[in-house]
């Protein structure tokens, strides 16, 4: 069964609903390191991270009997694992912290290992770059990147139009350029927005 194929999704789902414990076990391993890196990243603590991310697959262990698939399964996990993050960030009354290093050089396109495509000064001001982003640009950045999503999805999630979506990610990609200089990063470095 391939969870990617919208057919086999629901497929899983349904069975997962109907209590089957594979069906189960199939779902939290596609998508649990997507929302655990995502909430990573947001958050900057990978205990807290751990913990929110299997507080959000309890929740859609609850749920998940009353869940009617109509092709959105991914962004209703996802709006689950961000509602319970957003929820403790304000509980604990911090920001998010700047993501990590090997999510900083996903960003910045290399399919190598960090030592290996991206040099300690690019990673630097990669940081330094998205630390300078607004919340907002760095969550569009994160669902897009970290949590690969698509566009239609983040649209599910934040309840914003895709084109709204598709110009935030745009200018946040700008900002990010502009920040690290063309020699740093160009724009089929940082990623191409597809969906």
């Amino acid at each position: 069964m391939d969870p990617d194929s919208s057919e086999d999704l629901a497929q899983l789902v349904a069975e997962a609903a109907s209590g089957d414990q594979e069906a189960w076990r199939n779902l939290v391993e596609v998508f649990a390191p997507r929302v655990f890196g995502l909430l990573r990243v947001q958050c900057g603590d990978p205990e807290l991270a751990e913990e929110i991310a299997q507080s959000a697959f309890c929740s859609v262990a609850e749920k998940l009997p009353d869940y009617e698939e109509h092709g959105r399964f991914e962004s209703w996990l996802f709006r689950i694992a961000m509602n319970r993050l957003r929820d403790e960030m304000r509980r604990r009354k911090r920001q998010a912290r700047p993501m990590e290093e090997e999510v900083m050089v996903g960003l910045a396109g290399s399919e190598e290992a960090p030592e290996e495509g991206v040099s300690p000064v690019e990673r630097a001001a990669l940081a330094e770059a998205i630390e300078s982003l607004s919340e907002r640009d760095r969550q569009i950045i994160d669902l897009r990147h970290v949590g690969g999503l698509s566009f239609r999805q983040i649209s599910d999630l934040l309840g914003e139009p895709v084109g709204t979506l598709l110009a935030r990610h745009h200018r946040a990609l700008a900002k990010l350029r502009e920040h690290m200089g063309p020699e740093v990063a160009s724009a089929d470095e940082v990623g191409k927005a597809e969906d």
